[in-house]
């Protein structure tokens, strides 16, 4: 097994997908922070607390891994943990054009931070946090998306928003 590494993210919320990379990520790493970002440029359904305790309550009883919220750049919260990994899930190659840019992008900013992708299980691939929000305010059945206690979370606080997936 390797060191430390870290996977970023909003969650917002956290899918079966992001679970799925957890767990794979946690068969590499002896050590996996996940890290909740506080993205002012995002709009988020969930606060970074709610988020935190959702990945919290998803990631019971996995070896090694520990939750976190942060702020600021990646980079440097992978040298405050000692972390030399980043990881980052690719979905479809869509993603690959962002995610090439944002590795680049950390690699300029720490050349000693390393960016690993992970692919999710296939039939995953497909799942966003922005996609499960919209089908949630369309009142689809969320159970082979996320954990029982996303799905009720997602309806009670898009009750709480009159139905909107993006507020906070």
């Amino acid at each position: 097994m390797c060191q430390r590494a870290i996977y970023p993210g909003s969650f917002d919320p956290i899918t079966y997908g992001h679970i799925d990379l957890i767990k794979r990520a946690q068969e590499i790493f002896s050590e996996v922070i996940v890290a909740v970002a506080r993205n002012p440029y995002k709009r988020l359904l969930f606060s970074p607390a709610e988020r935190v305790d959702m990945v919290k309550k998803a990631t019971a009883g996995f070896r090694g891994v520990m939750v976190e919220e942060f702020d600021g750049l990646v980079v440097d919260y992978a040298l405050k943990k000692k972390a030399k990994v980043l990881i980052r899930g690719l979905r479809m190659i869509s993603d690959f054009e962002y995610e090439f840019q944002m590795a680049l992008t950390n690699r300029k900013l720490k050349a000693d931070i390393e960016t690993i992708f992970l692919m999710p299980q296939e039939s995953y691939s497909y799942l966003s946090s922005r996609l499960i929000k919209e089908a949630a305010s369309l009142g689809a059945d969320l159970s082979f998306f996320v954990p029982d206690f996303v799905e009720e979370a997602l309806k009670k606080k898009l009750d709480e928003n009159q139905g909107k997936p993006d507020t906070i």
